[in-house]
């Protein structure tokens, strides 16, 4: 009997030779040929699953973030009701710094996908927005659970900021700018500035 394919087992192993493809060589790299060489099938297979080379970038683009929101899910099942919103804010910002090798691929990958937007590389900004804007809402929300700690907190505006910044430091780890410890001590040092000392940081989180 023939083998039965599990096709989202196979986009998945698609999107993933996409990454690989990405981190060693850029987002100009990425073809049909070297993605299915990356993959170890066919151009025919990938062209199947994928019917343009602008599919698959979207598609590898959307499991990056995926990746990203699964891990910060965990973090946060892990610290429970009682976690602050500091601490939830940490979780998740942690979880977009490459400090492990599936991170800094991430890393790679989301600012490939960046530089792509502004230099009209196929990719625009528009189509790569959501997950950005969602994390933008979520920092926002733990924001609003902490103004009581400082009237200056433009929950907002400092999620902007917030994941503005998290943005420079993670692609200033890649080439060694930033040590992980600089890192986590700038990700303290700007919560502090938002949030206050830690030690203020005291109200939980409410369901």
């Amino acid at each position: 009997m023939p083998r039965l394919v599990d096709h989202e087992v196979r986009r998945r192993e698609i999107t993933s030779a996409v990454r690989r493809v990405i981190v060693d060589g850029g987002l100009e790299a990425v073809t049909f040929q070297s993605v299915a060489a990356q993959a170890g099938i066919s151009v025919r297979l990938v062209q199947y699953y994928f019917g343009t080379k602008r599919e698959f970038l979207l598609a590898t683009h959307r499991s990056v973030m995926e990746s990203a929101a699964a891990r910060f899910m965990q973090r946060w099942d892990a610290l429970g009701d009682a976690a602050t919103p500091r601490e939830a804010i940490s979780a998740l910002l942690n979880e977009l710094l490459p400090l492990d090798e599936p991170r800094r691929e991430e890393a790679i990958v989301l600012g490939a996908f960046n530089t792509a937007s502004i230099s009209g590389n196929g990719i625009t900004a528009e189509e790569t927005l959501a997950a950005p804007r969602a994390l933008v809402a979520v920092v926002a929300e733990q924001l609003r659970r902490a103004q009581h700690l400082t009237s200056a907190v433009d929950p907002d505006l400092d999620a902007e900021l917030i994941l503005a910044a998290i943005g420079g430091i993670a692609q200033g780890m890649l080439p060694g700018h930033y040590t992980p410890q600089l890192a986590a001590d700038l990700l303290d040092r700007l919560l502090d500035r938002v949030l206050g000392a830690k030690g203020l940081s005291v109200h939980p989180v409410k369901n």
